[in-house]
């Protein structure tokens, strides 16, 4: 396990830091100066990625020799679960590099003007950055509280940035609901501290032994507010009404990097449902499970119909991202409710493709949409969204409201058309893309992990298996008609296109390339991530090692302190952790 003895590794602070002090150097440069905040932002980014390499390949090194595959910061040096402490494993390694891919590519499209539409963008896309980065490694909830609030504070600048009437309609809304679930997680943070006595995720999962009846079920409630505000976040039904309209109106830069931000809620929610109320956590075992699993069904469903139902292009994007949230959230359910590592292992195989391929989509589907710029007339008939007024920005008299791209270099429609089809396909699963790999994955996965003693498969996971199917045949329909009746059916000129407009996107398709090509490596490491995220006593053990816990055992307890594998893991290296807490339930 972890010496705490050994020094800090600071690399792991580095995708925190990078972003936070390249949003700050900005503000000091005046806003006219966007092409210097562009190079700095792009260098910026790139430093990070490098970094995320980095942790990613010293997690698979320790995993590969035999060690542990998580790894902590003490910010200050502060014993744990006093002090602040950042925790890099398998999963967190992930996401921040998959953060960091999304980053570049958005960057890059805002060069076309988009970050000339009001003020601050390439600050406020730093700060995001550095939030989504802290609630990724942080390891415990109220440090997930500030970084939470970092990445929606910028969110809001972003989705505001260029102003216009939808756009500020959608935005307020956003702003709305998301203090909504601000204070849930407040209230289920103080009710979590209140029973637990700490806000260590680790400590928590080791204090949950030593609750009471009374007090387990304050625990419950709290752990009932952090889901709420958690699925608020990940667009889960009936919560997510507000992503398709936000995300619709936003820039498509904007929008692009606030794709990965359904997936802070989605980390969250894995994370602590595994934790601490995964299947060694005594009476609190499969706690929300079944919410979980039947609000992913559902959330899938109305994904679903929204695809097929909105006419606008921009908005199929949102219910896209709202289908791959679903998607998640039931294979979480089914691990949490004793699943194996093979459909949780799909799951985030398919996680990563459908993130990079949403993105993606919000990027490509502006330029798809637009209009001939020489002719103010010049529309589609049912999927237009010529965006003609709502993308207007309003007067800004300390900035200005245009800015010219950083290339004029074009391209031919039928490149736009090619790029189109291939994130169509990404998404609507066909293989043999990361869509369909992940997908079959899911499958195949829950088939041979949740057989039941009779060799049948559960009704639920027949209708996950149908519903994974059919949202992905309801995402080719949709997509297939709005492409045909563009690019084969429209007669007429075509709109210009940027190349900095069809750069990103193409990024972005090299990398679900790389996924599909190396499909193997990547599914290996998400198995081995799941595997590592069910046994959570590893994760205790090496968060906890050398931690004095302060609470006292109520006096009628008499059970050994769960968690005393943590406490000893220096003195006895084959104590696993992860089987302790079954063997010292109250």
């Amino acid at each position: 396990m972890i010496d705490p003895g050994a020094g800090p590794d600071h690399l792991m602070i580095a995708p925190i830091l990078i972003p936070l002090l390249a949003g700050a150097v900005m503000l000091f440069y005046n806003d006219r100066n966007r092409q210097t905040k562009l190079v700095l932002g792009l260098v910026a980014v790139g430093l990070t990625f490098l970094a995320s390499v980095e942790l990613m390949s010293d997690v698979k090194s320790a995993s590969e020799q035999g060690g542990t595959v998580v790894g902590l910061y003490r910010l200050g040096d502060w014993p744990v679960p006093i002090g602040i402490v950042l925790v890099l494993d398998r999963l967190s390694a992930m996401m921040v590099m998959l953060t960091a891919l999304l980053a570049g590519p958005s960057l890059i499209y805002a060069a076309a003007g988009w970050h000339g539409k009001g003020q601050h963008y390439h600050s406020m896309f730093q700060f995001l950055l550095a939030g989504v980065n802290g609630a990724f490694l942080t390891g415990d909830l109220f440090n997930l509280f500030v970084f939470f609030e970092v990445m929606l504070a910028a969110s809001y600048g972003l989705m505001l940035h260029g102003s216009g009437p939808e756009r500020i309609k959608a935005g307020l809304h956003y702003i709305a609901v998301n203090l909504a679930a601000s204070l849930f997680f407040l209230i289920g943070v103080a009710l979590v501290y209140g029973t637990t006595g700490t806000l260590n995720m680790a400590d928590i999962g080791r204090a949950l032994y030593w609750l009471d009846d009374a007090e387990r079920m304050l625990f419950h409630t709290a752990a009932a507010f952090l889901g709420l505000a958690f699925l608020i976040k990940a667009a889960a039904w009936p919560l997510g009404f507000w992503l398709p309209p936000t995300y619709g109106a936003a820039s498509p830069p904007a929008a692009a990097i606030m794709a990965i931000m359904t997936k802070v809620g989605i980390y969250v929610i894995l994370r602590l449902s595994l934790l601490v109320l995964g299947p060694d956590s005594g009476p609190s075992a499969g706690f929300g499970a079944p919410a979980l699993m039947i609000g992913g069904l559902l959330t899938m469903g109305f994904g679903m119909i929204g695809i097929l139902g909105t006419p606008e292009l921009v908005r199929k994007g949102g219910y896209l991202a709202i289908i791959s949230s679903g998607t998640v959230l039931s294979a979480i359910g089914f691990a949490q409710a004793g699943g194996g590592a093979l459909m949780l292992g799909g799951a985030l195989y398919y996680l990563v493709g459908s993130t990079a391929a949403i993105s993606a989509f919000f990027l490509i589907a502006e330029p798809v949409s637009r209009g001939d710029e020489g002719d103010d007339e010049t529309s589609f008939e049912d999927d237009a969204d010529p965006l003609s007024e709502r993308w207007q920005p309003m007067g800004l008299d300390s900035v200005e409201d245009t800015t010219a791209p950083a290339s004029t270099r074009t391209v031919s429609w039928l490149t736009m058309a090619i790029c189109f089809a291939l994130v169509a396909a990404m998404i609507a699963g066909l293989p043999p893309l990361p869509g369909f790999v992940g997908k079959f994955a899911i499958l195949q996965g829950a088939i041979r992990d949740n057989l039941n003693a009779s060799g049948a498969v559960p009704v639920i996971l027949w209708s996950y298996a149908a519903m994974l199917i059919l949202s992905g045949l309801g995402a080719l329909i949709a997509l297939m008609r709005f492409g045909i009746r563009r690019f084969w059916a429209e007669e007429g000129p075509t709109p210009r296109i940027l190349a900095l407009e069809v750069v990103p996107v193409v990024m972005l398709l090299a990398m679900i390339g790389l996924q599909t090509v190396r499909s193997d490596v990547v599914m290996t490491y998400t198995r081995d991530t799941a595997l590592a995220l069910l046994e959570p006593g590893v994760y205790r053990k090496a968060v906890l090692a050398g931690a004095k816990d302060v609470r006292a055992a109520p006096a009628q307890n008499s059970a050994p302190d769960p968690a005393a594998g943590d406490k000893d893991a220096d003195d006895d290296g084959a104590d696993d952790g992860a089987q302790a807490p079954a063997e010292a339930q109250p």
